[in-house]
């Protein structure tokens, strides 16, 4: 068996927008991830549900898994081999020990790759208003980790364990005049900082600050200064993670300050619809400053038994009606497996249940004949009701085991119609996420409800908030008890409205 590969891989700080494109490129190639505790959950939500997911995260006073046991692992999958991304928050080679974890694939003769990610000690002040330099007050900054490491990893002598425990020199800090000081791991250490410094010398009124979960929805900052930090994050309950910054570029935060003031920018929204509908939604929230955590709950595929397609003719329908895009994109598909020529459906007209749909006709040079004002099976119904002749039959191209209201509506009319089945949905297993009640859930369809449901942890839905797109799917959350509200119309458009209307609403009450 040939030898894998290992990429050491920097996960940013937790918003997905930081992680780098080749990170992201590289992540989707592997066999198997091997991740910290701090690794944001949307990034988490980007390793493709074929790897293998190895959670080696520590927090302190609670290491999971041990670093001599972090690299063997490393070594074991790659020589057994496996295409292996180490991702690891923030860089791998800022304080994460990203150089010790090579040491054995080297002497092993295992390739490896760095691809570097942008540093909380940058990123999360930078999320603060916080420039980390600045010409009128800094000329450098300096990062120091605040996490004093209690023994050493098998080290070569006792020198090496004796240095490892030795603390930060706070003399040498204080002696820098104006700079930045970054500490990063160090919330705990907080008091020991600050007293530290003011003991070498440094100014007690410099500004400081605190910064927690930078980059999430969740980020907060207590600015101050270094005497009174310690004692003003106490009283703000601040907890890890965390970065310490001491300068006078902390007083920029008050005319800098930015991420926290965008339309979305303290929401969560997670989204459930399937994979490769996801990215047009997700960016516009992100634009908005939401975090976006995408979780796709079901995915369609094409139905691998077509017979009563086959046993269909085309010629006796003179509509047919899609209720989806996934309907039109596996249709299509259908009709070059078969090498069917779209000419011989030129006697045919199209209904669709909505813009996306007719969209996706459009995409395949097909312009639909009717689509209803109100984006839904019934009204989809009630409209082409209107427009059929006498005599005309109707094919309904569905999902599987899924009943199609609008056929419903043209039967209780009198009209003829078949419903031919055209792909399935399939619920996925889903790596929970810990929800907030302060969480918005999104749902397209009554489906997504279900899958979601499937794959949360979760024993009761009461505080989870669904913004549905339409009334089917709301009747669908509602069954799980969740507090729903449901968009003005059946599109993203008004999706999204409906989300920003409801955070402005939550937003007052706080």
């Amino acid at each position: 068996m040939s030898t894998g590969k290992v990429w050491l891989v920097g996960a940013g700080p937790s918003d997905p927008g930081l992680f780098t494109l080749k990170g992201k490129a590289v992540l989707e190639q592997a066999d198997v991830v091997v991740h910290d505790r701090l690794i944001g959950p949307g990034v988490l939500q980007m390793i493709p549900p074929a790897a293998r997911r190895i959670d080696v995260g520590k927090q302190a006073g609670n290491h999971k898994v041990v670093q001599d046991r972090i690299n063997q692992i490393l070594l074991d999958e790659a020589l057994a081999g496996n295409k292996v991304v180490r991702l690891k928050g923030g860089d791998p080679f800022l304080f994460g020990r990203g150089g010790e974890e090579l040491e054995l694939l080297k002497e092993h003769g295992v390739p490896f790759e760095i691809v570097p990610g942008i540093t909380s000690a940058v990123s999360v002040p930078a999320y603060a208003g916080i420039p980390v330099t600045h010409r009128d007050y800094t000329p450098s900054v300096h990062i120091i980790t605040g996490h004093r490491r209690q023994d050493s990893r098998n080290s070569r002598n006792e020198a090496d364990s004796q240095d490892s425990r030795a603390g930060i020199d706070y003399a040498a800090l204080a002696g820098l005049g104006d700079v930045t000081l970054i500490f990063l791991m160090g919330v705990s250490a907080l008091p020991e900082i600050s007293a530290g410094l003011i003991r070498e010398g440094k100014d007690p009124d410099t500004p400081a600050a605190v910064l927690e979960r930078g980059t999430t929805a969740s980020q907060r900052r207590v600015v101050s200064t270094l005497q009174k930090l310690p004692s003003d994050a106490v009283e703000a309950m601040i907890g890890t993670p965390g970065i310490i910054v001491v300068g006078k570029v902390c007083a920029l935060e008050e005319e800098f300050h930015w991420a926290e003031d965008r339309v979305l920018g303290t929401a969560r929204v997670i989204i459930t619809r399937p994979r490769e509908k996801q990215s047009g939604l997700s960016q516009q929230l992100a634009m908005l400053g939401a975090e976006v955590i995408e979780l796709p709950s079901i995915e369609t595929v094409p139905l691998s038994d077509k017979g009563h397609l086959d046993e269909l003719n085309f010629k006796d329908y003179q509509w047919m009606v899609f209720t989806s895009e996934a309907g039109v994109r596996y249709f299509w598909e259908y009709l070059r497996e078969r090498r069917i020529d779209v000419r011989s459906l030129v006697h045919v007209r199209f209904a669709v249940v909505g813009s996306a749909t007719r969209k996706a006709l459009e995409e395949r040079g097909v312009r639909a004949d009717y689509m209803p004002a109100v984006f839904n099976g019934n009204a989809l119904g009630e409209g082409l009701a209107g427009r059929l002749r006498e005599n005309e039959r109707v094919l309904v191209l569905t999902p599987a085991d899924t009943p199609s209201d609008c056929a419903e509506v043209l039967r209780k009319q009198g009209f003829f119609v078949a419903s031919a089945p055209i792909y399935r949905t399939r619920y996925l297993p889903q790596e929970a996420v810990e929800l907030r009640p302060e969480d918005y859930v999104v749902f397209t369809s009554a489906s997504t409800v279900k899958g979601f449901v499937q794959s949360m942890d979760l024993d009761d839905f009461h505080e989870v908030t669904a913004v549905c797109i339409g009334e089917k799917t709301a009747a669908e959350a509602r069954g799980y008890q969740m507090r729903t509200v449901v968009s003005d119309e059946a599109t993203i458009a008004s999706l999204i409205d409906k989300v920003i209307q409801l955070h402005k609403e939550n937003s007052k009450q706080i």
